[in-house]
């Protein structure tokens, strides 16, 4: 099971090297913020992966996951004539919550320091 999950971790990774770059050329023309690929993640069939994305940047990020959506064949394809796989797997899409959380955390930290100086 240990190494299926190693196995797993090390696909991923090379998922994500392999599509940050494709994404990037795929949204040149799209959008105007910055979007990165922050991890892939695999199930242990390998024929699905999760790409968690962060959209850095104003506005709403919904118009480039639909993109992405309407794009998910072009962008199977060229991944395909990238990585070598057994499989070629099916891809979603979602956003990545960790940054949202970061950005939670830092603003509440922020607000503690505030409150903090503001008391003394």
């Amino acid at each position: 099971m240990k190494d299926e999950s190693r196995r797993q971790k090390k696909i991923g990774s090379l998922l994500l090297e392999a599509l940050s770059p494709i994404l990037i050329q795929e949204l040149l023309g799209v959008t105007t913020v910055l979007v990165t690929v922050t991890r892939v993640d695999v199930p242990a069939d390998l024929k699905t992966a999760h790409v968690f994305l962060s959209v850095f940047g104003p506005g709403d990020p919904a118009p480039i996951f639909a993109h992405l959506e309407r794009r998910t064949g072009f962008i199977r394809k060229r991944l395909a004539s990238t990585v070598k796989l057994k499989y070629n797997p099916m891809l979603f899409f979602s956003l990545d919550p960790t940054a949202d959380m970061s950005e939670r955390i830092d603003r509440l930290l922020r607000t503690t320091r505030t409150d903090g100086h503001d008391a003394s």
